[in-house]
């Protein structure tokens, strides 16, 4: 961005996210500095800025959040939604090297620009650029990908590195056979900690909802709504707490049996569950 003047001498200018000086005047003029000096520091320009830099840090979590509701819901998004939203370097922070499906749900490819026209270039698993014109296309979950591993071994020899965890997502995959009537996982259940508060704040600070004494988590697998909900404790409870079964509820708040859960529910209720196990307390010594 330019530099913009501020108090006697100096100008200033967001730089990597933060506000950054320079000298205006003399023999330094046009150098920036390292630190910003105190004349600086109630300047109100300078308070503009740092509102600027924390409301672009706002919009750069929300373009990530939204992209990565898109590929865990599978949700088809418009091809001209995201030629609009290319310029925006958050959105393309998000959206770049993203893999995409379009009208042929075999070909993969990622996502490397967005013409004005509503043109995609993508990169596909040949390692071929081409271009790409549907009216929707899909952000794909990983587990919904046919050979995931030779997808991932792709794309660490071109180097490619996504904001939003899509390729090297951990992926859970259901077992073929599961119990007719069975509406519970127990994988991860058994994980204690301290207090309720500290499996809530594990949960929340993993991005999951917490209500009534659940953490859960909402997906939308194949155009049908599912919630997966993993017991952490009764609200207010201030006593040692353990992390509970794992279990999926309808739109309707219905238990879900297991049979009936689809692959990417189960990937995303069972990848919740882990990290919320991953953080239990660990016994140390000889009888852990």
């Amino acid at each position: 961005m330019a530099w913009l003047a501020a108090g006697e001498g100096y100008e200033i200018a967001l730089v990597e996210g933060r506000v950054a000086a320079r000298s205006a005047t003399g023999r330094t003029a046009g150098r920036q500095l390292k630190t910003l000096p105190k004349a600086l520091k109630d300047h109100p320009e300078v308070d503009r800025l740092r509102r600027l830099a924390e409301w672009l840090d706002r919009h750069e979590a929300a373009c990530v959040a939204q992209v990565d509701t898109w590929m865990v819901s599978s949700l088809p998004v418009p091809t001209e939604l995201l030629a609009r939203v290319w310029p925006d370097e958050a959105w393309q922070g998000a959206l770049r090297d993203v893999a995409v499906v379009g009208d042929d749900p075999d070909e993969v490819g990622f996502l490397r620009d967005a013409t004005a026209s509503g043109e995609l270039k993508v990169v596909n698993l040949d390692g071929e650029t081409v271009r790409l014109s549907p009216r929707t296309v899909t952000l794909p979950h990983p587990v919904l990908l046919p050979d995931l591993d030779d997808v991932r071994d792709f794309a660490a020899e071109l180097g490619i590195e996504q904001r939003v965890e899509q390729i090297h997502r951990a992926t859970w995959v259901k077992p073929a056979e599961v119990a007719a009537t069975a509406t519970e996982v127990r994988d991860y259940a058994g994980g204690v900690f301290p207090t309720r508060f500290s499996l809530t704040a594990r949960a929340t600070g993993l991005g999951y909802r917490v209500s009534g004494g659940y953490a859960t988590c909402k997906v939308r697998d194949s155009g049908t709504g599912t919630e997966a909900a993993v017991w952490i404790g009764e609200p207010y409870y201030d006593e040692e707490t353990t992390t509970g079964a794992l279990s999926w509820h309808d739109e309707d708040g219905r238990a879900v049996r297991l049979a009936q859960v689809g692959p990417v529910a189960w990937s995303e209720g069972m990848r919740m569950a882990a990290a919320l196990y991953a953080g239990r307390k660990i016994e140390e010594g000889g009888d852990a």
